[in-house]
């Protein structure tokens, strides 16, 4: 019989749960219990939204929660470090798996690495080049530091080589963020039932209603007043061609209130909504005419189910939703994103197609790799 491995993996963003949620389900398949410790680091801290995506998901409490809270990116995430360090002290793993790009993801690989502690990246390589961007830095020390790297797309294998990781550390798997989508994609509250329980418009919420999804919560386009106050006006603009449903990120309704621009969520053709639970979401999805965001997540999401999305960005670190997906690069120019939603709504957006394995069994892949990798290091 052959020893018994333990794994500490790690979540602390809303996002990081859609992509764990797959991976605790197929390690659990070949391990004991035991041998997979969940711990989450509360960068995310609304307990009510995090309890509903967990419940959701299907994921298990976590083992152990640091309760980080909010802070800057360096506060946050030396906090991180402090907390997370005596977990490995105590649990001794064989490996620390990591998530996507956010703090979480950076101060547990670095206080494993430190440790002699093998670290495991999930969605590792993918790059916007934009060094600005926090999570870019996060992406990128992050595989520095990684044993094992987990790639979603064939472009994220050739930065990692680019950038001097070893071709043998890096496994091409496909996309976990699919696999959550397609495991929950029958169970999705459908889109009229969320806008009838908020309250939208009968026009809105009947099962055929046209309407823009909107997600909004980059630093790079909320932070700054005058950022904002142009995509304000700009959506106001579209909601009058088509109206526009927004579940509204906390730190997007502090600027928005901060910033003296909260006539937005009272705009008509604007139906702002609290942020919801990952069923709802999927839901809102699969039944918008196009979807608007600045989101990494939505851009791969969108692609799976075919929807026409429109990215508020300057750049993105998933380019293969641009090249074989549903995904169009806007930008954050006022004209140009008009532009973009009239061509959709005239029927010219992007059908796309799904890229290689993102089939629903990234996941099982991840498992059966990394339990025989561990066994044979």
């Amino acid at each position: 019989m052959r020893p018994r491995k333990k794994i500490v993996c790690v979540v602390g963003t809303r996002p990081n749960f859609v992509k764990m949620a797959p991976i605790m389900r197929a390690l659990k398949d070949g391990m004991t219990p035991s041998d997979v410790v969940l711990v989450h680091t509360g960068q995310h801290y609304d307990e009510a939204m995090n309890a509903r995506l967990f419940e959701q998901l299907h994921i298990p409490a976590p083992d152990i929660r640091l309760d980080v809270g909010s802070a800057t990116h360096a506060v946050q995430t030396a906090e991180i470090m402090r907390r997370f360090e005596p977990v490995l002290d105590r649990e001794a793993p064989d490996c620390v798996l990591v998530v996507g790009d956010v703090n979480s993801t950076l101060a547990c690989a670095l206080v494993a690495a430190k440790k002699g502690i093998r670290v495991v990246h999930v969605e590792a390589g993918l790059r916007s080049g934009d060094r600005s961007m926090p999570e870019e830095i996060n992406r990128v020390l992050t595989d520095q530091l990684s044993d094992r790297l987990y790639t979603t797309e064939p472009a994220a294998t050739d930065n990692l080589i680019a950038e001097g990781i070893a071709p043998a550390a890096i496994v091409f798997v496909g996309n976990v963020m699919i696999d959550t989508l397609m495991h929950s994609r029958s169970s999705a509250v459908p889109a009229s039932q969320t806008l009838t329980a908020w309250g939208a418009p009968s026009e809105l919420s009947a099962p055929n209603g046209r309407f823009a999804l909107l997600t909004l919560h980059r630093p790079s386009n909320v932070d700054e007043p005058e950022a904002l106050r142009r995509l304000v006006e700009t959506f106001i603009s579209i909601s009058r061609q088509l109206p526009i449903v927004f579940p509204v990120h906390p730190r997007t309704r502090s600027a928005l209130e901060s910033s003296g621009l909260q006539y937005f969520l009272e705009t008509p053709g604007v139906t702002a909504l609290p942020p919801l639970g990952y069923r709802e979401m999927l839901g809102l999805m699969a039944s918008a005419t196009l979807v608007l965001t600045d989101s990494g997540g939505v851009q791969e999401e969108t692609t799976a189910l075919g929807v026409p999305c429109l990215t508020i960005r300057e750049n993105t670190e998933r380019p293969i939703t641009i090249s074989e997906g549903t995904n169009t690069l806007v930008g954050t120019d006022p004209a140009a994103i008009r532009q973009a939603v009239a061509l959709v709504v005239s029927g010219g957006g992007k059908s796309g197609r799904r890229p290689l394995l993102w089939d629903g069994k990234a996941a099982e892949r991840i498992a059966r790799d990394l339990l025989q990798w561990l066994h044979e290091a």
